[in-house]
């Protein structure tokens, strides 16, 4: 994404749709098509001014939106779904799961060990599901790669 793609005068929403692609692939979208039923303006919101208007900016790189966003989400503290979506979209954008595992375990000294903990836990579960077991020997079906284990947090 460019400034040239915000001044080309491509909508908002088509800019949006093309950068959540980008971004988030199918999980994006999967999360859009939930809405359908309930909220589908609100997916037009999603569309327009996260990706449309602010992933889309120039400034930082794809792959800087998502650092900040991952660090963002799991100071949270409380977002794992949507911090699981930009944990894949990290790694579309050419984060490396060390990487996200650093981000993540920084997070500790400013949100608390809860809340990084969480985070590695929704890490776990991504990478469980991306990386097969046999490539890091992680047992994707494990109970414990999909939540902690209990007094965790």
């Amino acid at each position: 994404m460019t400034s040239q793609s915000m001044s080309d005068g491509e909508s908002r929403l088509a800019r949006g749709r093309r950068a959540l692609a980008e971004i988030d692939g199918e999980a994006g979208h999967a999360v859009v098509a939930a809405l359908a039923d309930i909220a589908p303006d609100f997916a037009t919101y999603l569309f327009e001014f996260p990706f449309g208007d602010i992933y889309s900016r120039p400034g930082l790189t794809l792959r800087d939106r998502e650092i900040a966003t991952i660090a963002a989400l799991t100071a949270m503290g409380h977002a794992a779904p949507q911090l699981r979506v930009h944990i894949e979209a990290g790694l579309n954008v050419g984060l490396t799961r060390e990487e996200i595992t650093e981000i993540i375990m920084q997070m500790a000294v400013y949100a608390g060990f809860p809340a990084a903990l969480n985070g590695l836990f929704a890490a776990k579960e991504v990478f469980g599901r991306r990386f097969p077991p046999a490539q890091d020997g992680v047992s994707a079906g494990s109970p414990a790669s999909a939540s902690p284990p209990p007094g965790a947090t």
